[in-house]
């Protein structure tokens, strides 16, 4: 627990860092790669650039140091930045490292101001923000299907929308794993005694040729089933400028029979499973683009737990080449008893806003999935219209950006 002085310290200054917090961060990073070029391994390339990554440290441990006396408030979404951390291999010896440097980003960015009582606050602070992530971290590493990376071969490569790849994949075995690849964990993998859960992501380790660095990317399941391996989609990632690293080597130059290293499934994106077996509070499951991915393997789930809840779905893209699953979608719907669906194309101008949320019932168990601004104007609409925040479940595709007020 942080000393009283801590506490009254980093509860002063908290504002001051919060004005600073993304040059900070941009600054702990660059000193950070520049000591430990090998962390680059660890961190998404493209978040780094656009920024991503500074503003969801940045706001990330301020949140944290506000909590600084109560961390266990902070339970749940510290559990969601563990879940990532774990699917990443980030380890207990990498946090001395940051600590060291984001302290060190303090110093260089307050000049002055940080003298050496805030330091020594901030110092314990930090510590003590860590050493909650390494706890919660630690029960999730002896907990994994697997550890570390392991290799597996893809049985199914499917075009499921112009820019998304369904891949199932399966073990392979442990004699195969040791031949000539230094990345892959050797170890056996039953595919039969995987319980995977609706909602949950994998992570998958590339050494793309066009990089110095290897690349990892998370991708959500498609189902919670492992009857034929481990599904998953990937989007190609080509907008805004940038040309995905990881989605474009696993569009373009992965196919059957190929193999992929994956980090055990992560995540705690699930379906209330109090609510599954009622029939009075619809489940909806609302997403755009292939934010689809995860909410399609709770729809599997739910209908096969129980067809006769009221599903509502709710599906925005770009337009119909752009629409994902739409088959597996259809037929896993026609096995529930009361459904509503609805698709908003764009291009079309089917705008799916505030206005439509306000159609939605009251009670409902809500799950959004898609990318940051849609998942912002989504979790906005509904909070604005009553919709409690026990009752929306959210997973955007991103860097976690908060751990909230």
């Amino acid at each position: 627990m942080a000393s009283p002085k801590t506490l009254e310290i980093v509860t002063a200054t908290v504002p001051v860092l919060e004005e600073h917090g993304v040059a900070i961060t941009t600054v702990f990073y660059k000193n950070m790669f520049n000591e430990h070029p090998e962390l680059l391994d660890i961190f998404n390339e493209t978040n780094q650039k656009l920024g991503r990554q500074q503003t969801a440290l940045a706001m990330t441990v301020l949140a944290a140091a506000k909590h600084l006396d109560k961390l266990a408030t902070l339970l749940p979404q510290v559990t969601q930045i563990s879940h990532k951390h774990r699917a990443l291999q980030i380890l207990p010896e990498h946090y001395p490292i940051v600590g060291k440097h984001l302290i060190g980003a303090i110093k260089e960015v307050l000049g002055e101001a940080a003298n050496d009582d805030i330091i020594h606050a901030w110092t314990e602070a930090y510590d003590e923000i860590a050493s909650v992530f390494i706890q919660i971290e630690h029960g999730m590493y002896e907990a994994a299907m697997w550890q570390g990376f392991a290799l597996f071969k893809i049985t199914k490569k499917e075009a499921v929308a112009t820019d998304i790849a369904a891949f199932t994949v399966v073990p392979v075995d442990k004699s195969e794993n040791n031949k000539g690849n230094d990345l892959a964990n050797a170890q056996e993998i039953d595919l039969s005694k995987l319980t995977l859960t609706a909602g949950q992501y994998i992570t998958v380790k590339t050494d793309p040729k066009d990089s110095d660095h290897i690349a990892l990317r998370h991708y959500s399941l498609c189902s919670a089933s492992t009857d034929t391996g481990i599904q998953f989609a990937v989007r190609r990632d080509n907008r805004n400028e940038y040309h995905g690293l990881v989605s474009n080597y696993m569009h373009d130059q992965l196919e059957v029979g190929d193999t992929v290293l994956l980090s055990a499934p992560a995540g705690d994106f699930a379906i209330n499973q109090g609510l599954v077996q009622q029939n009075e509070i619809p489940l909806v499951l609302m997403s755009a683009g292939v934010g689809v991915t995860p909410v399609l393997s709770m729809l599997e789930a739910q209908v096969l737990a129980n067809p006769k809840r009221p599903i509502i779905w709710v599906y925005a893209c770009q337009n119909a080449t752009h629409h994902a699953f739409s088959d597996q979608v259809e037929a896993l719907l026609e096995q529930a008893e009361t459904v509503e669906k609805y698709i908003f194309y764009f291009e079309s101008g089917q705008i799916l806003d505030e206005t439509w949320l306000a159609t939605l019932p009251k009670p409902a168990d809500i799950y959004v999935c898609g990318s940051m601004p849609f998942m912002e104007s989504m979790i906005d609409g509904l909070v604005a219209l009553d919709h409690g925040v026990d009752s929306v479940h959210y997973e955007p595709f991103g860097p976690k950006m908060s751990l909230g007020g």
